[in-house]
């Protein structure tokens, strides 16, 4: 039904103890995707479990894009009858709950993943990434509760900063006491699993203390899946009116087919293509957690000035620079030691390269969901945010196939260059969103 409906009153949206519970899922949940999905299990998988067997590691990436695409596959599959279920039933905190102990047990359950023992990998890493990405959605559907939406962007920006932090005190641990990720060293770095496992046991607990179920459960005795499947197929027919939110979906889709595949091969790229020491790995922990903190947090204070959609818009600006210079990095260090008589490798190079990539991830990160909690009525916040979820793990499936199948053909370098068009196409698409005419009808939807 479409009805007027006054905004909350401020008295109704969270207290600053509420918004930090939730945003501690942010710094909780970052350790997994910094230490196994972007850093240190990532490479790990394809340079010591699988290994390189003549192919130049083709076969590992191809391995690992495949484990991703299909974790993600399943995120697309289930995400938006999960929030359907969630609004019904006001069992938001509820799902959340299993998302995070699934995420802890088969993250910890990596220690037993041993040089060879590839499937035992492949199926961990498809299970642990699959509850951690539905966790995502399920934790972003609190945020049009959390303050009007002009507070939004700082908000989500607040949260995604935190989590940068929490990645780099994941990473000091990794760096300092686990070590790098070489077959020299497996008896230590196979402790990652259990740890980033700990780390997300622990630091989510005042999320499930502070954070709040708002919801009222409509009359239970419907089975879950009639549920799912009647308000899914409701929300299918009412996504017309919600247009400017469908545009933007699909301009996401495009945008983190880009971001993902970043996220999955960033320090594999730097491995096999930059051929970085140990210490300049180390040295890129650090500067993309606390460049993509300063992004989040930055642009989030941005968005509520600027504008989600036009912040969002200059994220993938950034990103696309970021992308040419990831691509350009052995030619810029070759280049300038010829023109200038300098002596930078490439690695060095790189390091600056990854103070924009950081910078854009988590701004970008930060502003599009930020702009789905603007489009989004309260009363369907949860299936809204998991559509969100389908758009990102969808784009993760398509960007990481692509990648996957790409490099094989021509190799990492080259096929990187891919993230542009995909960070292009988002743009062009993303032109059509009207943020005030979206904000608007998110407002005005009731559900009687």
């Amino acid at each position: 039904m479409l009805l007027n409906d006054a905004a909350k009153a401020p008295s109704a949206y969270a207290s600053r103890r509420e918004i930090v519970g939730w945003a501690m899922f942010d710094f909780a949940n970052q350790a997994y995707t910094l230490l196994i999905i972007t850093v240190v299990f990532g490479e790990l998988f394809t340079t010591v479990i699988v290994g390189d067997r003549g192919d130049g590691f083709r076969l590992a990436n191809f391995l690992w894009s495949l484990a991703l695409a299909i974790s993600y596959l399943m995120v697309v599959i289930t995400a938006p009858l999960c929030g359907a279920v969630m609004d019904y039933r006001a069992e938001k905190k509820r799902f959340l709950m299993f998302s995070y102990l699934a995420t802890v047990a088969t993250t910890a359950m990596l220690y037993f993943v041993t040089p060879g023992y590839v499937v035992m990998g492949l199926i961990l890493i498809v299970v642990s990434n699959y509850a951690y990405s539905m966790g995502e959605s399920f934790i972003a559907a609190f945020l049009p509760e959390l303050g009007p939406p002009e507070k939004l962007g700082k908000i989500s920006g607040f949260g995604w900063s935190l989590g940068y932090i929490g990645g780099l005190f994941a990473a000091g641990f990794t760096l300092l006491v686990l070590g790098e990720a070489t077959a020299e060293n497996f008896d230590r770095i196979r402790w990652v699993g259990p740890f980033a496992a700990g780390f997300f046991l622990v630091t989510a607990i005042p999320t499930f203390l502070w954070l709040k179920e708002r919801g009222t459960p409509k009359p239970s005795g419907v089975a879950y899946w009639r549920i799912a499947q009647q308000r899914v197929y409701s929300t299918m027919r009412e996504l017309r009116y919600f247009k400017d939110l469908t545009v933007f979906l699909i301009s996401l889709l495009f945008s983190m087919a880009g971001v993902y595949i970043i996220i999955a091969f960033a320090f594999i790229y730097g491995a096999q293509v930059i051929g970085w020491d140990e210490s300049v790995r180390n040295i890129m922990f650090i500067i993309v957690q606390v460049t993509a903190a300063a992004g989040a947090l930055g642009f989030g204070w941005l968005q509520d000035r600027l504008g989600a959609k036009r912040t969002y818009q200059i994220t993938l600006g950034l990103w696309v620079v970021a992308i040419i210079a990831i691509w350009a990095t052995p030619e810029i260090a070759t280049l300038a030691n010829a023109r200038f008589g300098w002596q930078w490798q490439a690695q060095y190079v790189f390091l600056i390269v990854g103070c924009l990539a950081g910078l854009s991830l988590g701004s970008s990160q930060s502003a599009s969901r930020a702009l789905v909690g603007v489009f989004s009525p309260l009363e369907k916040s949860a299936e809204f945010f998991g559509f969100w979820g389908l758009a990102n793990k969808l784009a993760g499936v398509m960007g990481i196939v692509m990648l996957g199948v790409l490099q094989a053909m021509i190799g990492l370098q080259a096929s990187i260059l891919l993230c542009v068009g995909l960070f292009v196409v988002a743009m062009l698409i993303c032109s059509r969103v009207n943020e005030r005419r979206g904000r608007e009808a998110a407002i005005a939807w009731k559900n009687a």
